[in-house]
C-alpha cells in the first residue's frame, strides 16, 4: 500500500483536466446536445482520459495489489470506449467488447470454478449491465463523478473495516481520482467523462464489488446496495421503455434524474440529492454486520424507491399536462 497513491491519483486527474481544457484537444471531443442531452451548449467529453490516467498511475504505485483480470479488460474497455467517443462505434461491436471484458474477469478470477457456471453466467451479465449502466447515468453535472466518489469510497471503507487494506487502497484511488474529476464536473460542468470514463467506471463498480465478495470482504448484496441509486433508476427506466415497445438503445431523457432536472430541480440540486441518497443507502449497508441478506433493510429501501418513483411519475404527468396547456 502507498499512502500517497490517492493524493497522486486525484492530482494527476485534476492537472490533466486543466491541461485538456487549456489545449485545443477538447474541440474534437465536444458533447453536442441531442434528444438525450440536458444541456443547450456543447461541453467537452474527454474527462475520462484524465480520470483513468489518475487511476492507473495511482494503481501503479501499488502494483503488487492489482491483478491482470481487472486491469487487462479495463484497458480494453478504456481504449475502445475512447475510440467510440471519436468515431461512434456500432452498438453491436461495443456490446461484444463489453461481453469479452466481462468474460476476462469471470475467467481470470476463476469465478466459474468457485461458484459454478450458472453463477458465472449471471455474473457475466451483471458486469455487462453495470458497464453500460454508468454510461446511461452520465448526463448531468456532477452526477456520475460524484456517485463514483461515494460508491468507491463506500467500497474502501468496507474493505478497511474488514482489514483488506489492498482492496481498500485500490478503491480509494478510484474515489480520489473521481474527486479530482468532480472539481471540474460539478455544476456548472466544464467537462464530462465521456464513454472512456463512464464505461470504465461502470466495469470497475461491478468487478470491484464482485472481487470483494470473492475475497470474503463483504456479502454479495453489498455492491447492489451501494450502487442501487444508479441500478434502480437505469433498470426501471429501461424496463418501462421496453414494455411500451420503445427502443432501449435510442437516446432519451426519461431517467428519473433527467426528469427532475427538466421539472426545475437543476443539475446542482439533483446531484446533491443523489449524493444524499448514495450516502444513506451505502451507510445503511455498512451498518449491517451479518453476511446473510438483510431482508428488513432490503424491504425498507424497496419501499422507499417505489414511493419515490411513483411520486415522481405523478409529478411528471402533472408537469407534462402543464406544458401542453
Amino acid at each position: 500500500m502507498n499512502k500517497y497513491a490517492p493524493l497522486i491519483a486525484a492530482s494527476i486527474t485534476a492537472m490533466m483536466i486543466l491541461y485538456l481544457l487549456a489545449s485545443k484537444t477538447t474541440s474534437k471531443f465536444k458533447d453536442i446536445p441531442n434528444e438525450r442531452s440536458l444541456h443547450s451548449t456543447p461541453v467537452p467529453r474527454i474527462g475520462g482520459v484524465a480520470l483513468m490516467l489518475g487511476i492507473f498511475i495511482g494503481w501503479g504505485l501499488m502494483y503488487e495489489s492489482i491483478v491482470w483480470w481487472v486491469v487487462a479488460p479495463l484497458l480494453l474497455l478504456f481504449f475502445t470506449s475512447l475510440l467510440d467517443d471519436i468515431y461512434n462505434l456500432p452498438v453491436k461491436l461495443r456490446l461484444l467488447l463489453h461481453v469479452i471484458a466481462a468474460a476476462f474477469f469471470v475467467y481470470g478470477s476463476e469465478l466459474h470454478e468457485q461458484q459454478g457456471f450458472v453463477v458465472a453466467a449471471v455474473t457475466l451479465l451483471f458486469v455487462v449491465w453495470m458497464t453500460n449502466l454508468y454510461n446511461f447515468m452520465d448526463g448531468s453535472d456532477g452526477l456520475a463523478g460524484g456517485m463514483a466518489f461515494f460508491g468507491f469510497g463506500m467500497y474502501a471503507i468496507a474493505a478497511y473495516l474488514s482489514q483488506n487494506t489492498a482492496l481498500a487502497s485500490l478503491n480509494i484511488c478510484v474515489a480520489a481520482a473521481s474527486a479530482g474529476f468532480l472539481l471540474f464536473n460539478f455544476y456548472p460542468a466544464k467537462i464530462f467523462m465521456g464513454d472512456s470514463g463512464s464505461i470504465s467506471l461502470g466495469f470497475l463498480a461491478a468487478v470491484m464489488g464482485l472481487w470483494g465478495w470473492q475475497q470474503g470482504t463483504w456479502a454479495v448484496w453489498f455492491p447492489l446496495f451501494v450502487f442501487s441509486p444508479f441500478i434502480v433508476d437505469a433498470s426501471v427506466t429501461l424496463v418501462k421503455r421496453a414494455l411500451r415497445g420503445a427502443k432501449v438503445t435510442e437516446a432519451h431523457r426519461e431517467h428519473y434524474y433527467q426528469r427532475l432536472i427538466q421539472m426545475g430541480w437543476g443539475h446542482r440540486n439533483v446531484a446533491l440529492a443523489e449524493y444524499g441518497l448514495m450516502l444513506s443507502v451505502g451507510g445503511s449497508a455498512l451498518s449491517v454486520k451479518d453476511d446473510s441478506w438483510p431482508w428488513q433493510l432490503l424491504l425498507l429501501w424497496v419501499f422507499i424507491y417505489i414511493c419515490a418513483m411513483l411520486q415522481l411519475d405523478i409529478r411528471w404527468k402533472i408537469y407534462k399536462q402543464g406544458q401542453n396547456v
